[in-house]
């Protein structure tokens, strides 16, 4: 099955200053989320227990830190065709440090969405 994620195929979850958040919902047991970061923006930064991500970036330049501690400091450059996988209980997020360009990536995890 082929899909799009815009605004006609997909579950708009948040769209304000920060980001705009789409979701598709046709799997069972899978999400898979398009983010469009703002310029100058970040995520807010969060862990899930017994879920899995991957992120793969679209467009767009930043950064991105994944840590199993959360503890600040474990950023490393993200941009187009990065993929990051984050494991089960990671700490993660992702900073858009354009002032001028979107940054676009694709989220797909197990479950629902919880955050």
């Amino acid at each position: 099955m082929k899909i799009k994620l815009n605004d006609k195929d997909s579950k708009i979850v948040k769209d304000n200053e920060t980001y705009t958040l789409l979701d598709n919902t046709e799997l069972k047991n899978l999400v898979v989320s398009k983010t469009i970061l703002h310029p100058g923006q970040e995520t807010t930064g969060h862990k899930h227990e017994g879920q899995e991500e991957v992120y793969q970036f679209i467009s767009g330049h930043g950064k991105m830190e994944v840590n199993p501690k959360g503890i600040r400091g474990a950023e490393f450059f993200v941009g187009p065709t990065d993929t990051v996988l984050i494991p089960d209980g990671y700490f993660h997020k992702v900073y858009n440090k354009s002032e001028t360009e979107d940054l676009i990536f694709v989220c797909v995890f197990d479950g629902s969405r919880n955050h």
